[in-house]
C-alpha cells in the first residue's frame, strides 16, 4: 500500500511517477523498497489517468434520510433492497481501485 501512497503523493505534488521518484518517497518514508513492486507498479500506471481513477473511484455516499413510517410493507422492503444495492456498489468500486493499483 505504501507504494500507491508514495504514487499518489507523487501525482500530487505534480511529479513524474518513474522508478526513482518512488523510490526515494518510499526511502524518505523508511519504507524498505522492493525493486520488483516499484518496477510493477510504475508499468502498472503507465498510461493511466489518475485523477480520472480517483474520481470514478470516489462515489458519493448518499445522506442517510430518517426512515418514515410506511403505509404499507411492501416500501420498506424496497427501501432495504436499495440501501443493500448501495453498499454492494461501494464495494464493487473498492475492489476496482484496488486491482488498479495492486
Amino acid at each position: 500500500m505504501e507504494y500507491v501512497y508514495a504514487a499518489l503523493l507523487l501525482h500530487a505534488a505534480g511529479k513524474e511517477i518513474n522508478e526513482d521518484n518512488v523510490k526515494k518517497v518510499l526511502e524518505a518514508a523508511g519504507v524498505s523498497v522492493d525493486d520488483a513492486k516499484v518496477k510493477a507498479l510504475v508499468a502498472s500506471l503507465e498510461g493511466v489517468n489518475i485523477d480520472e481513477a480517483i474520481e470514478k473511484a470516489a462515489m458519493p455516499v448518499a445522506a442517510a434520510a430518517p426512515a418514515a413510517p410506511a403505509a404499507s410493507g411492501g416500501e420498506e422492503k424496497k427501501e432495504e433492497k436499495k440501501e443493500e444495492d448501495e453498499k454492494k456498489t461501494e464495494e464493487e468500486a473498492a475492489a476496482g481501485l484496488s486491482a488498479l493499483f495492486g
